[in-house]
């Protein structure tokens, strides 16, 4: 796993404590939650994070969970994504971590009984206790959403929101007849400037992928394959004009009754599988 760029590198093990400790590469600009969450911005007097970097950061971690979903003939699910989880290194790229929570599926499996409870869990999980890849697409779309509001999922500053209630079910609600503009992030909206209609096609395509990626149905989500194609399209448009409104309707949203059946005898990528998420991603990741 260790062998994307976007996920971060062990280095090593110290055996002279009681405990061993593992040993990670540095992440220098800590957390991304520190950069994003409008509360935490205010109280550390952060820059908060310009909306080219916040959707190139998503990017680069849709192609990270995407890495971890084919790469392997067991397929990996991370089950712990957050904004903690995501730290920055001295360039702002984004290395995922904190993977206690993973489990792999098993071979002939469609899914996994999740031994541990993770921070964030998805309606399937809550109601049967099993999960597949389709639980990251669900905690990825959170994670689109925190961007997009630079509200925490647990301690909501600026939005007002019924305590019963949650920050995925609030924009649910919300989207169906609001402005994008009662949504989005202050520090987003104040860049508005020459291409103000393209930030709001970026910001309006981000916000239905996000509701895409948290349906409660599993079945109706996309792939993160799907979702890393669809956000490196989103970043496309202000270069290319790309007219990003009903793509989402034209994503892989659902397997057919015969696909699932087939990925539930046989969970093996396919050479196809692979190919596609090299090519969700056509430059290197870097800065």
């Amino acid at each position: 796993m260790s062998g994307h760029s976007n996920v971060l590198k062990p280095i090593g093990c110290c055996l002279h404590t009681p405990i061993p400790i593992l040993v990670f590469e540095f992440a220098a600009n800590g957390s991304l939650a520190d950069r994003i969450y409008v509360s935490r911005v205010t109280e550390r007097q952060h820059q908060p994070m310009v909306w080219e970097r916040r959707l190139k950061i998503a990017r680069q971690i849709a192609h990270a969970l995407s890495y971890l979903h084919t790469a392997f003939p067991r397929p990996v699910i991370h089950l712990n994504i957050e904004m903690h989880s995501i730290l920055l290194d001295e360039h702002d790229v984004p290395k995922l971590s904190n993977f206690y929570f993973s489990v792999s599926i098993p071979e002939g499996e469609a899914g996994v009984d999740a031994p541990f409870i993770s921070t964030f869990r998805s309606p399937e999980f809550r109601t049967a206790g099993k999960v597949t890849e389709k639980a990251d697409v669900y905690d990825f779309g959170r994670i689109l959403l925190e961007l997009l509001t630079g509200e925490d999922f647990w301690e909501i500053s600026r939005l007002t929101i019924d305590k019963d209630s949650s920050l995925v079910a609030y924009i649910h609600n919300l989207a169906q007849g609001s402005c994008i503009n009662e949504i989005v992030d202050l520090a987003i909206l104040a860049e508005d400037g020459e291409g103000g209609a393209s930030l709001e096609h970026q910001l309006q395509a981000v916000l239905d992928l996000g509701l895409a990626c948290t349906k409660e149905d599993p079945q109706r989500r996309p792939t993160m394959v799907d979702v890393t194609k669809q956000l490196r399209r989103i970043e496309r448009f202000t270069q290319m004009g790309e007219e990003l409104r009903g793509n989402l309707q034209n994503l892989k949203l659902l397997e057919s009754v015969e696909e699932h059946a087939s990925a539930s005898l046989k969970r093996n990528p396919s050479s196809d599988e692979i190919q596609a998420v090299n090519e969700a991603s056509e430059r290197p990741l870097e800065v």
